[in-house]
């Protein structure tokens, strides 16, 4: 069969797609096959063979040569073989073309069918390249649909998967709004790539931060540890070599123009940028702002800290529900008990259970929460 123009078709997919045609060609030749026995019902074994350079597509049936033919459709008779040429012998194939009638029509409508689908594939599978070297990035990607709480964006032609957990509390989405999430997951699943996104690890901030901030850009400031609980409040510990450099400046922005802009992304949430110290002690006490810490004592064999705070710092440094003191001990790795200075001079020179200090008996039964710890320089994704 003569097929010029879906030779042709095949090299214009080539120059605008930068699919090598070869990729079709080996496609389209097994569906060819399927296509001819399910349209002739025959039981030859045969072969398509698609010839760019002459613009053909030839069906090849193969015989095997046998001496005594039990079935007419797979074999042939060795002397029937000799008549086509001398030199065939017992287990050998014969090839012949085969003329298959109304096939053209056929064979159209499968290469159309198996073009757009591998087309589909290789476009897949070129999107999952390109972005599998994007997990743990920042992209800014547009909502194509909203399933009960689900949202789906579209990222390099894919569509990723914003589940509810991933979501802000203030977060509030529409079709076609241009979003900016963390690439979190990316995995090949049964019907291609798997993309799982996200806004509310601590890395979406350190992300942002990153893009903010051209000092963190170029190296010049490092985040050393970012711990967050989306919607509420994010602490970041930041350091620099160079001592002409303020890294907490840094981060702020003149006026405070950078890190409103995040504060601005991420719908008024709260961060503390806090000057990251080498010393245990002086990091814990840094950790618990904006509160001021009078003293910190530490255990190395439990890898925890007591830290004493006036007691009208109490409640600042324990914060709503416990989430100062939480997250600052996941920022340094500590486990942290915060006690009023008051609670703290009755335990050292008095009966500290006899007393009636309500403010004590809060932070008691607050310490209890401040278990949770992770590696200081880890980011919590």
């Amino acid at each position: 069969m003569k097929s010029q123009d879906f030779f042709l078709a095949l090299d214009d997919l080539e120059r605008e797609k930068r699919i090598k045609k070869d990729v079709f060609i080996e496609a389209l030749q097994t569906a060819l096959v399927i296509a001819y026995k399910k349209h002739t019902g025959d039981a030859k074994a045969v072969e398509v063979k698609l010839d760019p350079e002459k613009y053909t597509i030839d069906i090849i049936a193969y015989l095997e040569v046998v001496e005594e033919v039990t079935d007419p459709d797979t074999q042939i008779s060795l002397e029937d073989a000799r008549l086509i040429d001398k030199k065939y012998k017992i287990g050998d194939k014969v090839a012949e073309k085969v003329v298959a009638k109304d096939f053209g029509r056929i064979a159209a409508q499968t290469a159309k069918q198996v073009i757009m689908q591998k087309l589909r594939e290789v476009e897949s599978e070129l999107a999952y390249s390109e972005l599998s070297q994007k997990e743990g990035e920042l992209i800014t990607c547009v909502v194509r649909r909203i399933d009960g709480r689900n949202v789906y964006v579209e990222i390099n032609k894919l569509e990723a998967l914003l589940m509810p957990q991933d979501q802000a509390p203030s977060d509030r989405f529409n079709v076609g709004d241009r979003i900016k999430v963390f690439v979190k997951k990316i995995k090949i699943g049964n019907h291609g790539p798997q993309i799982t996104v996200s806004r509310t690890v601590a890395g979406f901030v350190k992300r942002l931060f990153e893009i903010e901030v051209p000092e963190i850009a170029a190296g010049l400031v490092t985040i050393k540890a970012i711990v967050r609980e989306a919607g509420y409040r994010t602490k970041m510990a930041v350091y620099c070599e160079d001592g002409s450099i303020d890294p907490v400046g840094a981060c702020v922005g003149n006026r405070g123009m950078r890190v409103n802009a995040i504060v601005s992304e991420l719908g008024g949430e709260k961060i503390d940028i806090i000057p990251w110290h080498s010393d245990a002690l002086e990091f814990i006490a840094r950790a618990l702002s904006p509160a001021k810490v009078n003293m910190v004592e530490v255990n190395d064999d439990e890898h925890s800290a007591k830290v004493i705070v006036d007691d009208n710092m109490l409640s600042l440094a324990i914060g709503k529900d416990g989430q100062n003191a939480r997250l600052a001990a996941r920022l340094t790795g500590w486990k942290i008990d915060v006690k009023s200075y008051s609670s703290y001079i009755k335990g050292q020179y008095g009966d500290e259970k006899s007393s009636s200090d309500s403010t004590g008996e809060a932070v008691e039964e607050q310490s209890e929460l401040e278990t949770e710890s992770i590696a200081p320089s880890g980011d919590q994704e």
